[in-house]
């Protein structure tokens, strides 16, 4: 893709990950964090690969003047996900709306921050709109910090689920922290979410209650 960018002049979009910070050791995340990942771990062929892209992008652009963006998009929900996709939010409406206990790993301290897929979008759109010398990258992420408890208490009260929670062993490698500083996005972009996550967990816990009731 990026050879075809080059040949074409076509400005390209990296759809990178907040993943890239490994287990943060720098809270919350800037993008000049280089991150603390184990680059041979059971989940290093996502974080490795996403920060090999990265360095792909940069070269192409330092090499060959391409036209690059590079966001680093931090945990994303909304209506559409597939309730199989093995994320969070969609894994926790789905075992609350069929009223399976809620699979929490670790002791559900860890934390992550969470999008809606609207404000993201609207943060991409922005990030490929703006001047050339703004390549990124750059933090696309809601800054809202919730423990994965607290999410899995807001799924239950919004879908009026009885489901208990069941506790299973943390995966190795697994981030303790999760959360995006969003400042160059302010800045570069004019951009910052705007939707609430008990609203977005509202629009998404409809739209699998209106799928799982159509299956």
């Amino acid at each position: 893709m990026l050879g075809l960018a080059k040949r074409i002049k076509a400005r390209i979009l990296q759809a990178s990950t907040s993943e890239v910070y490994g287990d943060p050791i720098i809270h919350p995340q800037t993008e000049e964090y280089w991150g603390n990942v184990n680059p041979i771990g059971p989940r290093a062929c996502y974080d490795e690969g996403k920060r090999c892209a990265e360095t792909l992008f940069f070269d192409y652009h330092r090499q060959d003047h391409l036209s690059i963006r590079v966001a680093r998009i931090f945990n994303t929900y909304g209506p559409r996900m597939h309730p199989n996709d093995g994320r969070v939010v969609s894994n926790f409406i789905v075992q609350a709306l069929k009223g399976d206990p809620i699979t929490i790993y670790g002791n559900g301290q860890q934390t992550r921050a969470f999008c809606f897929v609207e404000d993201l979008v609207d943060g991409l759109i922005r990030l490929m709109a703006a001047p050339d010398d703004v390549t990124g990258p750059v933090n696309l992420g809601n800054p809202g910090e919730f423990t994965m408890l607290e999410l899995a208490e807001k799924v239950i009260a919004i879908s009026g689920s009885k489901s208990e929670l069941t506790f299973k062993p943390l995966p190795a490698d697994d981030p303790k922290q999760r959360q995006p500083n969003i400042d160059q996005a302010k800045k570069l972009l004019g951009w910052q979410p705007t939707i609430a996550l008990d609203d977005g967990l509202k629009r998404t816990i409809s739209y699998f209650d209106n799928m799982l009731k159509e299956a």
